[in-house]
């Protein structure tokens, strides 16, 4: 791959995310006014069971394509038919199983089953979302990212059509959908065009990939427990009404998080090349990472403390008064969230993957007897703090207890320390400055 096409492929990911995030925050901001805490909660509710279908309908094949079209460029038309149609296979089970749980957790709340139902119909569209790995494979992201920039102005000029014409909940349970069938439908007409192979499927092709892509949906599906857990069990304990608080508090947590993404982003590259060129430069772009993210996180969270009832009020409104003390405490819990991400990495570069499906499970077990203990007596205050401690425990202490993390705990206290990025702050500066003569 060519550095200077791999940049300008990275650059379409970067703007068309940030565009994204600009458009979902403001019409989620909207919607939610509208929705109020107890649908705007209930929503989430059904994403929430949604989304731990997902790693079932993807079947690990989103961890293994661009590896298998690697190497095997000649089949790409066969390695991309069997993977949707394996994928279209699954969904239309998962959207049975989206079903069957809302009927056993919410039975006789008819509104409630409904809108997981219709919520459900997006696992379909999203299977045909696996073409986006050959725009990756290609280096073609500008194609798959306008196709996702483009869904999303649709989906919100349906949403303003919503909104005016005051329409009930339904009809927004079915926006996800309509999102995931315009990247589908876009992205498989772009790669019909710019691509040289029909599709076409291959049992043979099926069972090679799925001996290597099962490892990867027990790991996606712990990390979605990770993701959802919470959600569910809140509206579950609490109602659907604090679900509402708790998101809103979430949705204002991460409104920056496209800065934090791009920027890891950015530096896995050079953190894995130089683990190949160089043992101390790999530890030192590493401890850069940590002290970079960490440190800027560190002071967002600070600010959203002492401004979050200003932040909730603006975003959110009055009515979401309830969610600014868990606004407060979930603020903190992204920059222990971005040490994992950063450790995944370390984890990558020393070849150390077989350790994500133990620590995936330990959040997991940690998140949920947490949220248990917490939730009946606090609701989503309890949930947000559950969150924050989970992310402690397994981004930053559990790397002190487990040997094998040990070294990028090391690699993270360097990062930690004033005087590491005191001394990288002024050789950034010194070579900007360098730069302009």
């Amino acid at each position: 791959m060519k550095t200077k096409q791999a940049l300008k492929n990275a650059k379409w990911i970067i703007a068309c995310k940030i565009a994204q995030s600009i458009i979902q925050l403001l019409i989620g901001m909207i919607s939610a006014r509208y929705l109020g805490p107890s649908n705007y909660g209930l929503i989430n509710y059904a994403a929430s069971i949604v989304a731990f279908f997902m790693p079932v309908m993807k079947l690990g094949l989103n961890a293994i394509l661009v590896h298998e079209l690697l190497e095997d460029p000649e089949k790409e038309g066969e390695i991309m038919g069997t993977s949707v149609l394996m994928s279209v296979f699954t969904s239309m089970l998962c959207m049975l199983g989206v079903t069957g749980v809302a009927f056993a957790t919410k039975f006789g709340e008819t509104e409630t089953i409904i809108v997981c139902v219709l919520y459900s119909t997006s696992i379909f569209f999203a299977a045909l979302e696996m073409v986006q790995y050959w725009f990756q494979y290609k280096l073609l992201s500008k194609y798959s990212s306008l196709a996702m920039l483009g869904a999303y102005v649709i989906v919100s000029i349906y949403k303003i059509f919503l909104l005016v014409t005051g329409k009930n909940i339904y009809w927004f349970a079915l926006s996800h959908s309509i999102e995931y069938g315009i990247i589908g439908i876009a992205l498989i007409i772009i790669y019909f065009k710019k691509g040289k192979q029909f599709f076409s499927f291959s049992y043979v092709r099926a069972k090679k990939m799925l001996n290597k892509s099962k490892h990867y949906i027990l790991s996606g599906l712990m990390v979605t427990i990770f993701q959802n857990t919470d959600h569910i069990m809140l509206t579950n304990i609490s109602g659907k009404t604090e679900n509402g608080y708790y998101t809103a508090a979430i949705t204002c947590a991460g409104v920056v998080q496209f800065v934090y993404t791009a920027i890891i982003d950015s530096f896995r590259p050079l953190i894995l090349s130089s683990k190949k060129e160089n043992s101390a430069e790999f530890e030192k772009n590493t401890s850069r990472l940590y002290s970079i993210i960490t440190y800027l996180s560190l002071a967002q969270s600070a600010v959203f403390t002492v401004l979050a009832g200003l932040i909730i009020n603006i975003l959110f409104g009055k009515n979401y008064t309830c969610a600014v003390p868990v606004l407060q405490i979930l603020t903190w819990y992204c920059a222990f969230s971005y040490m994992g991400s950063i450790r995944n990495i370390w984890l990558l570069a020393e070849e150390k993957q077989k350790y994500l499906p133990l620590i995936n499970l330990s959040g997991v077990l940690f998140n949920v007897a947490l949220n248990a203990a917490m939730i009946p007596f606090f609701g989503a205050v309890g949930a947000a703090t559950a969150s924050l401690l989970t992310q402690i425990i397994i981004n930053f202490v559990f790397g002190f207890i487990f040997k094998p993390l040990k070294e990028n705990n090391r690699l993270l206290l360097r990062g930690l320390n004033p005087k590491f990025l005191i001394q990288e702050s002024k050789l950034i500066l010194n070579e900007l400055k360098n730069k302009k003569r």
